[in-house]
């Protein structure tokens, strides 16, 4: 059963947190390593007869190849991000990383459709513990904040401020929506009784805007959602859908000259919206998501998103026993994370 979703949140009035017992410091991250120095070259010889000339210049470095790293807001200022920025890596746009995974995975995608993309390209950054909701929020944020960004660390130091988190967990979709609101500036809608119903549509239309949408949900070995009752609990941001049509509009749309029957937005362009696949169609609907354990985008099919996000209802045992404190809301993780999202929009949007 799914319940209509809630109006946006109103900042910030905590909810009673019941933090799990047992506590422990965290370690300050070690200082990134100095750069290597040039080893001196020695002194060319010479005689008294005739000068020796100097060996000539050593040529310049070889342009790097590929991909340009990551752009990160803020890292200047913030030892954090420095150091979750280490373990960052290219970042593939969206619609290059989709057209991989179609290439890829060819038997994945009905050939009786033809396929409409719609991604807005999100950096990437690779957590740090137990930082998975916090890190969504930051890419989610390069979406909503103004040009100069948000530094992780702000995130990280009002959630901890406001009893939102211990070390950098979020079992709470409310928590999440404050902290966005009052750091990011943003609108934060909370859909709770799932993402089928009339919250698909919600969460579709949201999508294909080029806004971005948080998720929690079960994540599997391959950072995939899968079933584990909370157990293996995990944020994602989703800022893009692949949406498998009968016809694609004849306005504003064109099609990939690599992959025949995929079709994307023209920028700057009006866009005739298409059609949305009617629920219980079953491949037809993937998100197009990051999450802070890997730097590539991933396709997931919509039902597996909502069927991990409505499952999640207990507290891992392992993170029970292991000497850490988490904040967890009065009534747990089924009430802070179940059947629940998170759409996000810039302040100044009426959508």
């Amino acid at each position: 059963m799914t319940s209509p979703c809630s109006p946006p949140l109103k900042p910030p009035i905590s909810p009673p947190k019941t933090p799990v017992p047992q506590a422990s410091s965290i370690p300050s991250p070690p200082l990134p390593p100095s750069p290597l120095d040039f080893l001196a070259l020695p002194s060319p010889p010479w005689s008294q007869q005739t000068p020796v000339p100097p060996p000539p210049p050593l040529p310049p470095p070889p342009a790097a190849t590929g991909p340009a790293p990551p752009h990160v807001f803020g890292l200047e200022k913030s030892q954090l991000l420095k150091e979750a920025f280490e373990k960052a890596g290219p970042v593939p746009k969206g619609r290059e990383d989709v057209k991989r995974l179609l290439k890829l995975h060819k038997d994945r995608f009905r050939g009786d459709l033809r396929w409409i993309l719609f991604c807005a390209d999100l950096p990437s950054l690779i957590q740090e513990g137990p930082q998975c909701g916090l890190v969504a929020l930051w890419m989610a944020g390069t979406l909503l904040s103004p040009p100069s960004g948000v530094p992780l660390e702000r995130l990280m130091r009002v959630a901890t401020e406001r009893g939102y988190t211990a070390q950098g967990e979020m079992f709470s979709v409310a928590d999440m929506g404050r902290l966005a609101q009052e750091v990011l500036g943003c609108q934060a809608k909370l859909l709770s009784g799932g993402l089928g119903g009339p919250n698909r549509d919600l969460v579709l239309q949201h999508l294909v805007t080029g806004h971005p949408l948080l998720i929690p949900y079960d994540e599997d070995f391959n950072h995939e959602p899968c079933q584990r009752k909370g157990h293996k609990a995990h944020w994602a941001v989703s800022a893009g859908v692949l949406l498998g049509v009968r016809a694609v509009p004849s306005l504003g749309y064109t099609e990939d000259p690599e992959l025949p029957g995929l079709f994307h937005p023209v920028l700057g362009t009006p866009c005739q919206p298409p059609s949305l696949p009617e629920e219980g169609s079953p491949g037809a609907v993937y998100l197009l998501s990051k999450q802070g354990k890997s730097w590539h985008y991933q396709l997931w099919d919509y039902d597996q998103v909502r069927e991990s996000n409505l499952q999640l209802t207990d507290f891992s045992p392992s993170r029970a026993t292991d000497g850490r404190v988490y904040v967890v809301p009065v009534g747990g993780v089924r009430a802070g994370l179940c059947g629940q999202a998170l759409l996000l929009t810039p302040q100044d949007c009426s959508h």
